[in-house]
């Protein structure tokens, strides 16, 4: 599965994340009200970010998300964690967008690329959400995500956060409210 690809929808387009795109992401994760219901509600100030960019880098599945209209970078996400043992497998997460494209179907855009994009590799897409990060498990219920019985203790600024999972499969993306 190629984890960097260069993805296109209606509004936007996904490629992959570069170093030279530091400012213009940081630019969005600047806002602390973005990260208010996160569990690494800190990731606005500039060192912590930091990390995280590096991180994102380094893990080598990162993409840029791009309004197509302005040509500016609104977000990020990633694929990590690609198994490719049975029907394959592969986490979609670390995922953010700008506020003012929230609620306006944006997320939905996105995560359908991604999707579309790894289930012809895969069987199954996780999402790993913080468990009291009620936005989040919102938009994953919004795009036809399940909640699995499977948790995951993260840490997150020194402490450990309780995650829950949730999973699409080929079988229901193709049923699912992204489905084309």
């Amino acid at each position: 599965m190629d984890r960097q690809p260069v993805l296109e929808g209606e509004r936007l387009f996904l490629r992959p994340l570069k170093k030279k795109d530091w400012d213009a992401l940081f630019a969005v994760a600047a806002d602390k009200l973005l990260w208010a219901h996160h569990p690494a509600s800190d990731r606005w100030q500039e060192p912590v970010f930091r990390e995280f960019f590096a991180d994102a880098l380094a893990q080598g599945g990162a993409l840029a998300i791009v309004d197509k209209a302005s040509g500016e970078i609104i977000g990020s996400s990633r694929f990590q964690g690609y198994d490719s043992s049975g029907e394959g497998e592969v986490e979609i997460g670390w995922s953010f967008i700008a506020r003012p494209y929230w609620g306006l179907g944006y997320n939905a855009e996105f995560k359908r690329l991604m999707l579309e994009h790894a289930l012809e590799s895969v069987g199954r897409v996780v999402f790993t959400v913080g468990e009291d990060n009620v936005i989040s498990r919102k938009a994953m219920a919004n795009i036809g995500g399940q909640l699995t019985a499977q948790t995951k203790v993260v840490e997150r600024g020194g402490r450990p956060v309780n995650h829950v999972i949730f999973e699409i499969t080929r079988e229901s993306f193709a049923r699912g409210p992204l489905a084309g």
